[in-house]
């Protein structure tokens, strides 16, 4: 589905004090932006920011990076930061494409990625742009240090089931943990914060699948 663009996104994107407008010029420098030096942590495809502004508040003791590729998707999740009475200080939002991530971060520098209810581009001839695909896991491995984690959760068994089979095969990875209902696990659901999807497919009755990789 093509997304209808919305003319002043750009504008106010470059305008919010939450959005990096030159993210390639923060390469190496990331710290350098927050209150405090910590765990920098990126969800990859963060929609209207529901999960990863969740997660900036719930754990302030780690800094965060929501990166959207489109502008009038990421000017949501800007507007609802904006219009917060507590802003948190450990948050920043990128509107940039992710096969660019190697010019925005240096290798190690990212303590873990968050992949939330992806783009499943069914057809074949589209794999390579699912974001567990080899293309995409490449880059993860460069910018991830050893023991680092990836989390991905979605509610389309086919895209989970292709998902797991390539970590399952990627020497970079390691599978520790792999659920297909995660919000009836107890130990696993505990703390779970749900994105936008999650919740409309959650109560469609929609099971949500799970996994967490390991950088090795």
């Amino acid at each position: 589905m093509r997304l209808r663009h919305i003319p002043e996104a750009d504008d106010y994107i470059h305008q919010s004090p939450f959005c990096i407008s030159n993210p390639e010029e923060m390469k190496g420098k990331w710290s350098s932006i927050f209150p405090s030096s910590q765990p920098l942590y990126i969800e990859i495809g963060m929609g209207k920011g529901r999960f990863i502004t969740g997660m900036a508040k719930a754990h302030p003791e780690n800094n965060y990076l929501g990166l959207e590729y489109y502008s009038s998707v990421l000017l949501r999740a800007a507007q609802k930061l904006d219009e917060m009475e507590e802003k948190p200080e450990n948050l920043f939002l990128i509107c940039r494409d992710a096969a660019l991530l190697n010019e925005f971060f240096i290798p190690g520098e990212l303590s873990g990625i968050y992949l939330n209810f992806s783009d499943p581009w069914p057809k074949d001839r589209h794999a390579k742009r699912r974001l567990t695909s080899s293309r995409y896991r490449e880059l993860y491995a460069a910018l991830l240090p050893s023991g680092s984690p990836l989390e991905f959760k979605t509610d389309n068994s086919g895209l989970f089931e292709y998902s797991l089979e390539e970590f399952k095969a990627d020497p970079n990875f390691e599978l520790t943990v792999v659920t297909d209902d995660l919000h009836n696990d107890p130990i696993l659901s505990a703390g779970n914060i749900m994105t936008e999807y999650e919740e409309k497919f959650s109560s469609m009755g929609n099971p949500i699948h799970k996994l967490i990789a390991i950088r090795n």
